[in-house]
């Protein structure tokens, strides 16, 4: 498959909110999985469903911890759903102009020619950041389609930041993504990024997140 890395044009715009979309939300299932599977959730899952059958309920012993399943769930849903309505609000709604509108800054996509069609199979953007006398970048939104997955496309659009940031003289790359996303820190590893620090963050309350198990992690590359 032949990909072509190009600047981000304003027809592109329903194409890459959607791919964006289906790209952050994919992690809910995973984000799930991996809390389910903490021991602490597990516990509370076992005691719930012995509390229903203590109760006299054997209904209450499917329902109690079919209440908690449920609600760790929705807060795995709604830490990336949440991700998602917060920038399709705000930076994904005017690319041009939270993107491409300062030279430093950029916003590239990668199409390929597939069935005879061409479409959109990634993205990546970056911006610049000043910090006392030292100027960045910061990657964001990458996305890739799944149908484009291990096929170097990830690299090929993260070493597109790098390069871009070592033209500009910039002193480092920073990044966020999450723990879950193992494929994605693994990359990231190969380019010469470095975990720097965590946190628990989100769009959502502090409950949720800490339901969810989420926990983002700042990597960065110095040049």
């Amino acid at each position: 498959m032949k990909l072509l890395i190009r600047r981000y044009r304003p027809s592109d715009k329903d194409t890459v909110l959607h791919l964006f979309s289906v790209g952050i939300n994919e992690h809910i299932g995973p984000c799930f999985r991996t809390a389910m599977t903490s021991s602490l959730h597990l516990s509370i899952a076992l005691a719930l469903c012995v509390a229903g059958y203590l109760l006299g309920s054997v209904l209450g012993s499917v329902v109690l911890p079919g209440f908690w399943v449920g609600l760790v769930y929705f807060c795995c849903h709604e830490v990336y759903a949440g991700f998602v309505r917060e920038k399709l609000r705000t930076d994904m709604q005017d690319i041009p102009g939270n993107y491409l509108s300062r030279l430093d800054d950029c916003f590239w996509v990668a199409e390929a020619e597939v069935d005879g069609r061409t479409q959109i199979m990634g993205m990546v953007a970056v911006v610049a950041k000043q910090s006392g006398q030292e100027r960045y970048g910061e990657l964001f939104r990458m996305i890739i389609s799944p149908s484009c997955r291990r096929m170097g496309l990830g690299f090929k659009l993260a070493q597109t930041v790098v390069d871009f940031c070592k033209e500009r003289g910039f002193s480092k790359v920073v990044l966020e993504t999450s723990s879950i996303q193992t494929a994605a820190v693994s990359l990231y590893e190969k380019l010469g990024f470095s975990h720097v620090r965590s946190h628990t963050d989100t769009y959502s309350h502090d409950w949720v997140g800490a339901l969810a198990k989420h926990s983002g992690l700042i990597m960065e590359k110095h040049l």
